[in-house]
């Protein structure tokens, strides 16, 4: 420990003081952007988050017990949904996704001339914020709003007559959904490793030659094909949008429990499986690299942060490694639980169905990493929305409007937020439970097969469980 100091004498109280002071050190000596990751977490350390998470941890396993203890079918049962009426075509797709397309045009404007702080700025703000952080969240809640907001097929139906409509090269079938799990990885990498993914003109570069990479790769290869099998931010949110309560289906509106379109899909691909799982596995270690354990375990002192330009090379292994982990235990998990389950079914159909389970966890993950960065960042996007320019302006009418952080000064208030993000990763975890049994049903006709091949899947969610509600927990140094 630092000084030689044996941390086994020291009385519980004084740790966490100690532990408070030297996070509040570390949020000043650090060059890093902190936003609202650490500010609270000196409050979160006085917290009892060894009952909290333990409470959580038993709902899970709880959950497990009671889902196992009914009828065979019943899990698929409370996935059913209902009609709830005709909901024919609007037809006004092209027309938003123009709109959205203008949007993104004056975004880059601001990047490139708008002002240089990014807390000032609208791009990153809105990229990050409103959209990474909140957008995702309201596609899994709503449904496919990304079907009217994509920025790429409205123009790409405008100009297709151009060159009649036609696509110019096949985009080869042994490939499959790969392009796209390659593409989110060079997004997670400029997201969690480059040196200044929130710098206007740095990100602005950025979503500009993403645009034209994405809309020249469907004028080559057709749009259907290069949306749901390269652009890896459409395949992700029309995962997302299978959350959701509300869908339409053959022009009828149908409404369920969250999560009825996952538990009654057809299985993923062997890439779009993958895609789901480092969904996860991203979200889980955009949050481990922020800890003391991460960056001891790098070399980093958390009371001396170099700056991000130290650490691009481990955030990019440490990303690439821990994917590759996840995939491979999830891999372990589902190969013993068709052993432990006997014949019935193959390997390929019960990964590809049973990591659609995985993405209410990621879905946790994202609100409760994200929840208190939302939080402050969403009050300087408004800020940026009233005056883009930083001109004084007040577009809004919002007056003297002033950035406040104070419901991390307060523990009551911590408390809160803190239970709020616990309760994202066990409700999440809760809801995957239910999916995963729903979807073992369909894969086994029996009652004990499908038990016996959930075993492995429950003892992985229960120590996610315990994995998540510990990142939430422990101290953080960047």
């Amino acid at each position: 420990m630092l000084g030689g100091t044996n941390q086994t004498e020291i009385p519980a109280r004084n740790r966490h003081a100690a532990a408070a002071i030297c996070l509040a050190v570390a949020a000043l000596l650090s060059p890093a952007s902190a936003f609202a990751h650490t500010s609270e977490q000196a409050f979160v350390l006085l917290l009892p988050t060894s009952l909290y998470t333990a409470a959580g941890v038993s709902v899970v396993a709880l959950t497990i017990i009671v889902i196992s203890a009914l009828p065979h079918g019943a899990a698929r049962t409370i996935f059913a949904s209902v009609t709830l009426g005709a909901q024919p075509r609007i037809g006004l797709e092209n027309a938003t996704s123009l709109l959205s397309t203008v949007l993104l045009a004056f975004l880059l404007w601001t990047g490139f001339s708008g002002p240089r702080n990014p807390l000032e700025n609208l791009l990153p703000l809105t990229v990050w914020t409103l959209w990474w952080m909140g957008f995702i969240c309201l596609q899994a809640v709503f449904g496919d709003l990304w079907h009217w907001l994509n920025p790429w097929t409205g123009i790409y139906r405008l100009l297709a007559p151009l060159w009649g409509g036609r696509t110019f090269l096949p985009l080869p079938a042994r490939l499959g959904d790969w392009p796209g799990v390659a593409a989110f990885f060079v997004f997670v990498c400029f997201m969690l490793a480059d040196i200044a993914p929130d710098d206007p003109a740095r990100l602005a570069w950025a979503v500009a030659v993403y645009w034209l990479f994405t809309f020249f790769g469907m004028i080559l290869f057709g749009s259907d094909v290069w949306l749901a099998r390269a652009e890896c931010l459409t395949m992700i949110l029309r995962r997302y949008a299978q959350l959701a309560v509300f869908a339409r289906e053959r022009n009828r509106l149908r409404a369920g429990l969250p999560g009825w379109r996952l538990a009654n899909a057809e299985p993923a691909s062997h890439a779009g499986a993958v895609l789901v799982i480092c969904i996860l596995g991203t979200g889980s270690f955009d949050g481990l690299n922020e800890t003391f354990w991460w960056l001891a375990w790098i070399g980093i002192n958390p009371l001396e942060f170099p700056g991000r330009s130290a650490v691009v090379i481990p955030t990019i292994a440490g990303v690439l490694a821990a994917n590759l982990a996840l995939v491979l235990l999830f891999a372990i998990v589902v190969g013993t639980g068709l052993r432990m389950a006997g014949t019935g079914a193959s390997f390929r159909e019960a990964f590809g169905l049973l990591a659609l389970a995985i993405l209410p966890i990621a879905l946790g993950y994202h609100v409760a990493h994200y929840l208190t960065a939302f939080l402050v960042q969403a009050q300087y996007a408004a800020a940026a929305l009233t005056d883009p320019f930083a001109t004084g302006a007040d577009l809004l009418g919002l007056g003297n409007f002033y950035v406040t952080t104070g419901f991390f000064n307060t523990r009551d208030t911590v408390e809160i937020i803190w239970l709020s993000q616990a309760g994202a990763v066990v409700l999440g975890h809760v809801l995957s439970v239910l999916v995963g049994h729903a979807q073992a049903t369909r894969l086994f006709a029996a009652r004990r097969q499908a038990f016996a091949s959930q075993i492995p899947l429950a003892l992985f969610m229960i120590l996610y469980t315990l994995f998540g509600l510990w990142l939430l927990a422990t101290p953080r140094g960047a």
